[in-house]
């Protein structure tokens, strides 16, 4: 019969890159950096491309937590 670990239950993962997960979240609720219709780019108004910076920031940050995090356990 085994005994049960005593860490059962929590997570052995305490990377402070972690922390990075929160950018996606927190950059797109401050309205000052993409309520304006100026500069464009390829004549698409900021907000649009700005929208999808804000996706390829969130697939960014994502990735290179998932492969630092992975190397580590």
């Amino acid at each position: 019969m085994t005994t049960p670990r005593a860490d059962r239950g929590r997570n052995p993962d305490r990377s402070p890159l972690n922390w990075l997960l929160l950018l996606p979240i927190a950059i797109p609720l401050i309205p000052p950096l993409f309520n304006s219709d100026e500069p464009r780019l390829f004549g698409i108004p900021m907000f649009y491309w700005l929208q999808l910076a804000f996706i390829i920031l969130g697939v960014t940050s994502t990735t290179l937590v998932y492969r630092v995090t992975r190397r580590s356990r």
